[in-house]
């Protein structure tokens, strides 16, 4: 792992200039991420906020070759790039070790690229997978994704007098990939730049698939002022919303443990999609809430190996 002074002298490959919106999460999630690449790095991207922003054609903010393509085939794509390369190093027209990145939101990974994402892990292509998780369709208007909280409000799980948000829990994609049996899958969150450049790293560093959750903060969508962005990256961490953790090949280890686990009411507060659930009616759902973020974290720290 490179220390922060390595980092600050190596070039950065996603430049300025780029329309991300005051305060975005994912710029800085991808120059992190890109910072912990050893070798040249190929980029795929599927449609969404991250290609809309950095490729508006004919400009590009990435310095690096880069793929845009469909909402639900980021890593089909990519498993096909990496599939070609180990075509041509068998046949001796490539000897240069070069990492496969494939980026994907939420909704091109939860939802319309799960099938892609499934099946490029299935197969043990050689490629990381890292999903920027703002938790709903943001590019397209704020409609909720299999990503997005209970009880948050979206364009299509409208919070009001028949309905306090979002009926259901979020989907737990990281878990559902350590099912696929592969040799890497961590979670990250761009307000630990150590740690989340450490696991980039490291799912580059294996051979076969790896796939990385990275929380993102969405200024838009969540409802917050843009100078927060970190604050709450790091919220969502403190209060076990959000865990940091790896599984290599099948062992769960804890990278970061709150000394204080905080409330996640302190989460909740600061983002106007959950604005409705402190009325009196709607209080019962941030005590569900509670109940869920304890009992995942208890289960986490089991599978650690972890004292509660």
């Amino acid at each position: 792992m490179a220390t922060l002074k390595e980092l600050s002298n190596k070039e950065i490959l996603v430049t300025p200039g780029h329309r991300a919106c005051a305060g975005c999460g994912f710029p800085i999630i991808i120059k992190q991420a890109l910072l912990a690449a050893d070798n040249p790095v190929v980029v795929g991207c599927a449609t969404g906020c991250m290609e809309v922003c950095t490729t508006i054609y004919p400009y590009t903010a990435w310095k690096v070759p880069f793929i845009h393509n469909a909402f639900e085939n980021s890593a089909a794509t990519v498993s096909g790039v990496e599939a070609a390369y180990q075509s041509l190093k068998r046949r001796g027209k490539i000897d240069k070790k070069i990492d496969f990145i494939a980026f994907g939101g939420d909704g091109g990974t939860y939802d319309i690229g799960f099938q892609s994402l499934s099946g490029a892990m299935e197969r043990g292509h050689d490629m990381l997978y890292i999903c920027y998780d703002n938790q709903a369709y943001m590019n397209t208007g704020i409609q909720r994704s299999s990503a997005t909280p209970r009880g948050a409000n979206t364009t299509t799980s409208p919070a009001g007098s028949e309905s306090y948000g979002k009926k259901q829990y979020r989907k737990d994609l990281t878990e559902v990939m350590v099912a696929h049996g592969i040799p890497y899958v961590a979670q990250g969150s761009p307000a630990m730049w150590n740690d989340l450049v450490s696991k980039v790293n490291k799912g580059l560093a294996v051979e076969g698939p790896a796939f990385m959750a990275v929380i993102q903060p969405c200024v838009l969508g969540w409802k917050y002022p843009a100078d927060q962005t970190i604050e709450l990256a790091k919220l969502a961490v403190d209060t076990c919303f959000w865990p940091l953790y790896e599984i290599v090949d099948g062992e769960y280890k804890l990278t970061y443990r709150p000394k204080e686990k905080k409330p996640l009411v302190d989460f909740l507060r600061k983002q106007d999609r959950f604005r409705h659930l402190f009325k009196p009616e709607n209080e019962h759902i941030i005590a569900e809430l509670q109940a869920e973020v304890d009992r995942k974290w208890d289960a986490l720290l089991a599978k650690c190996g972890e004292q509660a």
